[in-house]
């Protein structure tokens, strides 16, 4: 988002993305400008050092968005991440700029350590918000900028989610600190396509609508369930059918198993996938993590099964939301092929039951013709008489 506004403002910055821009079309680039923007990695950079990677980028600007625990494969504990914001923050100057979710008390606690930047917080009273637009509305498609109470323009844009309005305020507040306004920030978001596997709707069959989302950490996966059901509104005109592969190393351990349920509990139905065995393999029982969901919630060790249940349940209207951050065995394309095949069958189905309906449309037609029927040979040219009618062929399939 934030290499998009400084595109968008002329700056021509080089990037490196976890993900594939969709306004770019690639996750990075490399350009004569003399910004560079990077989406920070906190994992340890060698077996020789195990400082997190991000030490090592001497950023003028730190956007500080979120910090809860994760990585258990490499951190004991939230605190030991602390610790390397708390150097992160160590590298900024003090005529660089940090910009931090004021929301989050871990990140409080990494500023209160020390800091000797600039601050400025986004998401609270006094800072940067996004707040309705008009009274009475939502904020999800259209939301107001303000700062330090004082409105700033109106954001319209086609992102959804909190998550997503939090990244905005992120991304509008670092661009201002090299030189871009808040003003053209705002305008520059309406054309902001977003991130490959971010929401990104695969195709539509037959009503179904099959999405690709990264989320794998439970605070992400609950995250964008909300999102799509602020997008889709509530349950009684759209279900979401939640797929999910718990696949990152910290969901392998099992460390984030018994917070499951809890994201989880906006979908309504969810299907979950554990690989039985090389090194997707969980180390924990996914149908027993999963069972405070109840009977809307199923598990899986094989995908075809899982793809057979999906499409089962699936009815017209209904949102399948598939969430890993790996390939999950190309499950979308085998979705939206049963998908495919259940609706291909099911019209030669109703085709075939329709048969006797249409055949007895007909019935009334060669009645009639029998009745008004000539001597044959009397037929004007280029007729058939009724008598020479050999069959009447319908489609039935």
């Amino acid at each position: 988002m934030l290499a998009w506004l400084l595109e968008d403002a002329g700056m021509n910055p080089s990037f490196l993305i976890g993900g594939v821009l969709l306004n770019f079309g690639t996750s990075a680039r490399l350009t004569d400008s003399s910004f560079f923007v990077i989406e920070a990695d906190k994992y340890d950079t060698a077996f020789f050092d195990k400082r997190s990677k991000f030490v090592h980028y001497r950023s003028r600007t730190a956007v500080l968005n979120n910090l809860e625990f994760d990585h258990a494969d490499i951190f004991p504990d939230l605190a030991a991440i602390e610790t390397q914001f708390h150097h992160l923050v160590h590298t900024v100057p003090g005529v660089g700029r940090i910009v931090t979710n004021g929301r989050e008390a871990a990140l409080e606690r990494v500023l209160t350590r020390c800091c000797w930047s600039g601050v400025e917080r986004f998401g609270v009273d006094g800072g940067w918000q996004a707040l309705p637009a008009t009274e009475g509305a939502t904020v999800d498609e259209q939301f107001a900028l303000y700062w330090e109470g004082e409105p700033q323009g109106v954001v319209d844009w086609q992102v959804q989610g909190e998550h997503n309005r939090m990244n905005a305020l992120a991304a509008i507040v670092a661009a201002r600190s090299v030189g871009v306004p808040a003003a053209h920030a705002v305008k520059s978001l309406a054309t902001f396509r977003n991130v490959k596997r971010r929401m990104e709707v695969k195709d539509s069959v037959d009503g179904v609508t099959v999405y690709d989302d990264f989320a794998h950490h439970p605070t992400a996966i609950d995250t964008t369930i909300a999102g799509l059901r602020t997008r889709i509104g509530d349950a009684s005109n759209s279900r979401i059918l939640a797929v999910l592969e718990p696949r990152s190393n910290t969901m392998k351990l099992g460390t984030m198993k018994a917070q499951l349920p809890s994201s989880l509990a906006n979908a309504d139905l969810v299907f979950g996938y554990g690989a039985r065995e090389d090194r997707d393999k969980l180390g924990w029982d996914l149908a027993d993590a999963l069972s405070p969901l109840g009977a809307k919630a199923q598990a899986f060790n094989e995908i075809e099964p899982l793809v057979k249940a999906v499409t089962a349940a699936a009815c017209p209207g209904d949102h399948v939301l598939v969430m890993s951050n790996g390939g999950f065995g190309g499950v979308h394309q085998k979705l939206l092929d049963a998908l495919s095949r259940v609706t291909r069958h099911q019209r030669r189905k109703e085709r075939r039951d329709s048969l006797p309906a249409r055949l007895s449309l007909l019935a009334p037609i060669v009645q009639s013709a029998r009745h008004a029927r000539a001597p044959r040979g009397t037929w004007p040219a280029g007729r058939m008489a009724v008598s020479d009618i050999a069959c009447v062929a319908f489609p039935i399939g």
